[in-house]
């Protein structure tokens, strides 16, 4: 496969590319470094230093290429509050270049990094892929919206696409970014630090964690896919929700360290429950999560004490 990945230097996206590479596939990586870092690019692979939202670049990017895992964004909900405008340029413009560019230059498939926020606050019970869309968040709306290019130039008859609706994504890798830094790495940084740890709302407010390897998994098999998934959209999460308090005790015995949160309240944007039907995925991908909790939280703790003591050696 010669693959190229959107976002390639984020969390998400440089997983994708070193079990591409591990594989013996070729990979090219587009990524501006806005939110992604230089020390996740793999050295096998080939980098583009340029911006999705620059067309004549995406274009350069998508030649020669079989399928195109789209990854980059700007995947905060809170970001995205703070300043719609560059949500909108990164999530949905540049969703709609990486079509136009991979179709032009005959690549296969799409595989489209869509988000579980869509579903706006459904807390009364699973999301399913069926239901009704209720964005919350102008982070949402640009998911939503780069599904729908996606729906449209698949049924225009343009390329392949693939939709899958991440929900929330953690494990190794995932850096922490300052007030905008998902649950993990934020809990993480701040015991070690040996700080309050900061929980908004009343910390009961749950998640359907998904591990990344699970999540890599689910875009392999996305690519690999025949015909019945073209303009698919599914959900890919871990299928047993925690609350937000759970993973601060689960990351706290890790650490091997409890310190009492800062209680803040709401943050805007965010949604009460999330809990994936993962039906769908199994059916069309056979793919399922096979990540354990304990094991998970263990192994992505473990990678952040180890980054921090070799960022102190050096």
């Amino acid at each position: 496969m010669r693959a190229l990945v959107t976002g390639g230097a984020g969390f998400i996206g440089s997983s994708i590319a070193r079990e591409l590479l591990r594989r013996g596939d070729q990979v090219r990586i587009i990524d501006n470094f806005l939110t992604g870092f230089a020390e996740n690019v793999p050295a096998e692979a080939e980098l583009l230093e340029a911006d999705i939202r620059d067309l004549d670049a995406v274009r350069r990017a998508c030649r020669d290429i079989d399928v195109v895992f789209h990854q980059a964004a700007l995947r905060s909900v809170p970001k995205s509050v703070d300043d719609p405008l560059l949500s909108q340029s990164c999530n949905v413009e540049g969703t709609l270049h990486v079509l136009m560019a991979a179709a032009d230059a005959g690549a296969r498939r799409v595989v489209y990094a869509s988000s579980s926020s869509v579903y706006g606050d459904r807390s009364e019970g699973v999301n399913n892929e069926d239901l009704p869309t209720a964005p919350l968040s102008p982070y949402a709306v640009s998911k939503l919206a780069g599904e729908n290019y996606c729906r449209v130039w698949t049924s225009l008859g343009r390329i392949s696409t693939v939709s899958l609706r991440y929900f929330n994504v953690y494990g190794p890798g995932q850096h922490p970014e300052s007030k905008y830094s998902a649950v993990f790495p934020a809990f993480i940084s701040s015991l070690v630090a040996d700080v309050a740890p900061e929980l908004h709302w009343d910390g009961e407010q749950s998640r359907d964690f998904c591990y990344i390897d699970d999540v890599v998994a689910a875009n392999i098999a996305a690519a690999e896919a025949g015909d019945e998934v073209d303009g698919a959209v599914m959900n890919i999460g871990g299928g047993h929700p925690k609350s937000v308090n759970e993973v601060l005790q689960a990351v706290s015995d890790a650490v091997g360290r409890w310190i009492d949160p800062v209680r803040l309240p709401r943050r805007p944007g965010d949604v009460r429950h999330t809990r994936a039907d993962l039906t769908r995925a199994g059916e069309l991908l056979a793919w399922k999560p096979q990540t354990e909790w304990v094991e998970s939280v263990e192994q992505t703790v473990g990678w952040f004490l180890r980054r921090n003591a070799l960022a102190a050696q050096s």
